[in-house]
């Protein structure tokens, strides 16, 4: 990959950065800019996803150190990841100097209650495409992988067990599900 390959990287997690809000927010934008220039897979984006979830850090910026990292190794994930940053660093930047003069705004008030609901269809429609890609195979619902799923949905709703023994517990299943047993 050369220097314009990761101009366009880094270009692709600018614009990410800009149209979404961070977190999962960013992961069906991350989806179409990795499959429209051919860098990951639907089963590799699916992939990054549980990888970025479960390493320290902000989602956002794991998934641009993982994408970056697949489609052009080191200098890919410095790429991705500088993307990511431009439009944190600039919009903070600006929100930082005129936060004081807006903070009591209605017309902001009006629009946060537009953006709220936007970046809730935009988890909705990232958790549909990450089930499809989890819970199928071969058209079919994989009815192991969906147990799984409901079992880590009961923990961490019901149980209140944290996020990484849910995630090591999950890793033993797949272990023997998957592995031991074939499923």
């Amino acid at each position: 990959m050369g220097p314009a390959d990761l101009l366009e990287l880094y270009w692709s997690f600018v614009k990410i950065g800009f149209t979404s809000f961070g977190g999962f927010s960013m992961i069906p934008l991350i989806s179409s800019e990795m499959s429209a220039h051919h860098w990951m897979t639907a089963e590799e984006i699916s992939d990054l996803v549980a990888i970025a979830e479960m390493t320290p850090g902000p989602l956002g910026l794991n998934c641009a150190t993982f994408a970056g990292m697949r489609a052009a190794w080191l200098p890919g994930a410095v790429a991705a990841n500088l993307g990511a940053l431009t439009p944190t660093f600039t919009l903070g930047a600006l929100a930082a100097v005129f936060f004081e003069r807006f903070k009591d705004s209605r017309h902001l008030g009006q629009i946060m209650v537009g953006v709220r609901p936007a970046c809730i269809g935009l988890i909705a429609g990232a958790a549909l495409t990450l089930s499809m890609t989890n819970y199928a195979e071969g058209g079919a619902v994989h009815l192991p992988s969906l147990c799984l799923g409901a079992l880590d949905a009961f923990l961490l709703m019901k149980l209140k067990v944290r996020i990484p023994k849910v995630i090591g517990l999950s890793a033993a299943l797949g272990l023997l599900l998957f592995g031991v047993l074939g499923l």
